[in-house]
């Protein structure tokens, strides 16, 4: 349900104290920083963690935000959450062969009526397959190129929520997208026709 308030004001009324007002700007990005987290550390339970740490974080510095994007704000601490856990000793990364929880919250499948079902499950098998070529990358490029190509966010956002250089994150981008598309290639025929390499 969205707030009857602007998200300035609940910014305002969030730094002032407002614990309602804080919670309701959470939910309005809870989505997303799940994403992000999931993607990151492949792990439900793991994900779902890094975003209550980054909830309790975001709280805690509401005196350190000083104005710009709110939702660019607490995407860096989600993702500095994350790279702490994928730091940390104690994590090992726990791939579930059938999906794991939490998939369907980070990867729905949208159904259209008028699809026919053989088409249905070659789109659920190719999306599959991108997912799991997403899987593949080394965390650093999996988070940028989620941040970028999953959520749409630019360059100049993305060297602001992982404090990087811009050419680093282009870097990352371009080597992200490079590993992806040999991975997809290794079941062309999972490819819409024009993105299959042309026959010898």
């Amino acid at each position: 349900m969205s707030s009857p308030f602007p998200e300035s004001e609940l910014i305002a009324r969030a730094c002032g104290g407002d614990v309602d007002a804080f919670n309701q700007l959470i939910q309005h990005h809870q989505g997303l920083a799940y994403s992000v987290a999931y993607r990151t550390l492949q792990d439900g339970a793991a994900a779902d963690d890094a975003v209550q740490e980054s909830v309790i974080k975001a709280w805690r510095a509401l005196g350190q935000y000083h104005g710009g994007s709110f939702k660019s704000w607490l995407m860096r601490i989600v993702v500095n959450t994350c790279y702490d856990v994928l730091r940390s000793s104690h994590y090992r990364n726990t791939e579930s062969l059938d999906g794991g929880d939490g998939e369907d919250d980070y990867a729905p499948q949208y159904v259209d009526a008028g699809e026919q079902p053989h088409d249905f499950a070659e789109r659920a098998e190719l999306n599959g397959w991108i997912e799991e070529g997403i899987k593949s990358l080394p965390p650093d490029q999996r988070m940028v190129l989620v941040l970028c190509d999953v959520h749409g966010y630019a360059y100049d956002e993305i060297a602001t929520i992982i404090e990087q250089p811009m050419g680093t994150v282009k870097s990352r981008i371009s080597r992200a997208r490079a590993r992806l598309r040999d991975y997809l290639l290794r079941r062309p025929e999972l490819l819409p026709s024009n993105f299959r390499p042309r026959s010898v």
